[in-house]
């Protein structure tokens, strides 16, 4: 996992989604047994924190890698039908994010 700011956001997830902003999660596969990579935006993280009249910002950092873990074990919420997100809401309450 690495931390990382809006700007460098943005540049990857224009590189390699073809979006011009920043997001707050993104995850690249790895390679022979490594699972991969997760770049986390603490800018944005906490901006959503910040909104949020209940979730603290080490709480968002949890779920952000969660989120992360979840796409590089083969989960895509955008194709799933709502697959990843069940999953996502039952390990948010086991874990307690």
């Amino acid at each position: 996992m690495v931390f990382v700011t809006d700007k460098v956001m943005h540049s990857y997830n224009l590189r390699y989604r073809h979006i011009d902003k920043p997001t707050d999660v993104l995850s690249f596969p790895g390679h022979d047994g490594y699972l991969g990579d997760i770049l986390i935006s603490t800018e944005t993280a906490w901006k959503q924190a910040r909104k949020s009249a209940t979730l603290s910002f080490d709480d968002n950092i949890r779920r952000l890698l969660l989120h992360g873990i979840l796409h590089l074990s083969g989960y895509d919420h955008e194709t799933d039908n709502g697959e990843m997100r069940a999953i996502e809401r039952q390990l948010r309450r086991k874990f307690q994010c």
